[in-house]
């Protein structure tokens, strides 16, 4: 099993709104471990870009405190799974507790519409 997992970061930590991000902790897993961790600035946010930049990188699944509707559809189109509710931690905890199936699916910390 190889994956890329995308958490955006505000000082190291999730940050709750995917959108004001200072940069993407991409984790990389294979067979299970941890094999690298790195911090990537993203692109000049507009509509769909950051969706766009996430998939060119290679990634498999977001973990996130909340996005818009429009981000999750486009996540969607690209194949790539997207955990939201989630609080500010350090993203390789996030990711282990994600491999641990210990990660829930939370409401979308952006907005106060929970209709899914």
């Amino acid at each position: 099993m190889e994956k890329i997992f995308a958490i955006p970061t505000e000082n190291k930590k999730l940050c709750a709104h995917f959108g004001r991000c200072e940069s993407f902790a991409l984790i990389e897993v294979e067979n299970y471990n941890i094999v690298k961790e790195s911090y990537l600035d993203p692109p000049v946010h507009q509509p769909g870009t950051y969706p766009a930049f996430l998939a060119e990188q290679g990634v498999s699944t977001i973990i996130t405190g909340g996005m818009g509707v429009m981000a999750q559809n486009l996540f969607r189109k690209n194949n790539i799974e997207v955990f939201m509710g989630v609080g500010a931690e350090d993203p390789a905890k996030l990711v282990e507790k994600y491999l641990q199936s210990e990660l829930e699916n939370g409401d979308n910390l952006c907005d106060s519409d929970h209709n899914h």
